[in-house]
């Protein structure tokens, strides 16, 4: 059984997997750490496997925590084993994250063109080819940086909650800024689908992240949306790893 940790900037997400299902997920805030493994472990004694995929630097406790801990705990880096050639330029630069992302590709739509995409504080594109080849992809600003960059950055504009306005052409400041940051996220994601679309035949396209929700029923990409697709790729790095170390 295995425990999937992945800590973010402010929230950390984990969840149980016995072999590929899925028995439980929850998300708690980073200095409830020790507290929520302690109680996972305590109801799941079967877990023997634990994997942690962090975007900052751990803190000294919490690795001290993790050293202690009665199982085996793998950190998921670019040196970590996994079923894909990695043809990007600076691998020791490419986040766990998407590493994570890409081993889901693979697993779950192995032999296909897959196109990632991860819509959460940034926007990332990830690309594999229907050979397992990782080519790379792109970053962008997601929906609240967007919006709170327009605030923080000028003198009059407001901060605002994410809204898809009922026209692109904003008769209002808020209007504006709502048509700005949605409709131009829809349009640079479904403008990207469509560059994939040229050069790669029979393209799978997988939406994940915060605003996936928000974002999917925009799109007119068909596209399969997956809000827990970085934690099952974390599950696949442990699996994959449990059989071929």
């Amino acid at each position: 059984m295995n425990l999937i940790v992945d800590a973010g900037n402010t929230y950390v997400k984990v969840a149980v997997f016995q072999e590929d299902k899925m028995l439980s997920h929850e998300s708690f805030k980073k200095e409830l750490f020790r507290k929520k493994i302690e109680k996972i472990l305590q109801e799941y004694t079967e877990i023997d496997k634990m994997i942690t995929s962090s975007v900052t630097k751990l803190s000294e406790a919490t690795k001290q925590f993790l050293r202690i801990l009665p199982i085996e705990v793998h950190k998921l880096t670019h040196k970590t084993n996994v079923p894909f050639q990695n043809n990007y330029a600076t691998p020791e630069t490419l986040g766990v994250d998407r590493i994570a992302l890409i081993v889901a590709a693979v697993t779950q739509f192995p032999k296909q063109n897959v196109l990632v995409i991860d819509a959460g504080t940034c926007i990332t594109y990830d690309f594999k080819t229907d050979k397992e080849i990782y080519l790379g992809g792109g970053i962008s600003p997601g929906l609240q940086l967007r919006y709170k960059t327009l605030n923080l950055l000028t003198a009059n504009l407001p901060l605002l909650e994410p809204k898809m306005p009922e026209s692109y052409i904003g008769d209002s400041t808020e209007t504006s800024i709502h048509s700005g940051v949605t409709v131009g996220v829809i349009t640079e994601i479904d403008g990207i689908i469509e560059r994939y679309k040229e050069q790669f035949e029979h393209l799978t396209v997988i939406l994940t992240g915060g605003d996936a929700n928000f974002l999917a029923k925009r799109l007119k990409n068909t596209i399969f949306a997956n809000s827990k697709f970085l934690l099952q790729g974390l599950n696949n790095v442990l699996e994959y790893n449990r059989y071929n170390d």
